[in-house]
């Protein structure tokens, strides 16, 4: 395993439309090795979520987990999680404010509107079928590692009358989201 170069905002990578892998290529040494390593970059930076895409492999890849993470203690835990061809379908119209950051945005955060219901459909790492539905803060992070696979950044979707920095956000905004997802959990789980 090895850690990678998480690709920052500007570069073109983050804009490419990352492409649909088949099983046969999933299941190679190559990727399964990429897989390893997107894992090991993504615990090494203490994110929620990378996609492929943000170490410069554009294909249609992610990594989710929450673990204990300094980064976003308020998150309710999420195992670890990788998404192959995801695609997403949100379950009703019901939106959340968001507040969200990026390892590609260092020191950023904004607001942005994400589904609170949302049926997954992906393969796991070895090719097999995940199809289920997820809620509130787990559905806002599948979102936005998603949104990675299509070139968008939440900077795209957020208003820019949200962004703070990390040290503002904390000092600002922290309490507040805390409360509202707090609440959000509460009522619709993970």
């Amino acid at each position: 395993m090895a850690i990678r170069k998480i690709a920052q905002i500007g570069h073109p990578v983050l804009r490419q439309v990352a492409r649909d892998i088949s099983r046969e290529e999933l299941i190679t040494p190559e990727t399964q090795q990429l897989v390893d390593d997107l894992v090991e970059t993504m615990r090494d930076a203490d994110g929620a979520g990378l996609a492929a895409i943000q170490i410069y492999e554009p294909i249609r890849l992610c990594a989710i987990e929450v673990r204990d993470n300094p980064r976003y203690p308020y998150k309710p835990k999420i195992p670890l999680t990788i998404l192959v061809n995801p695609v997403l379908t949100p379950v009703g119209d019901e939106r959340f404010d968001n507040n969200e950051g990026c390892l590609s945005v260092p020191n950023l955060r904004g607001v942005v509107q994400r589904y609170v219901h949302l049926r997954v459909q992906a393969w796991d790492r070895l090719g097999n079928p995940i199809d289920e539905v997820v809620h509130g803060l787990k559905a806002g992070t599948y979102q936005h590692e998603v949104d990675h696979l299509d070139g968008k950044i939440f900077v795209d979707r957020a208003d820019p009358m949200t962004f703070s920095t990390w040290t503002e956000f904390e000092r600002h905004h922290k309490a507040a989201f805390v409360e509202q997802v707090q609440q959000l959990v509460a009522r619709v789980g993970s």
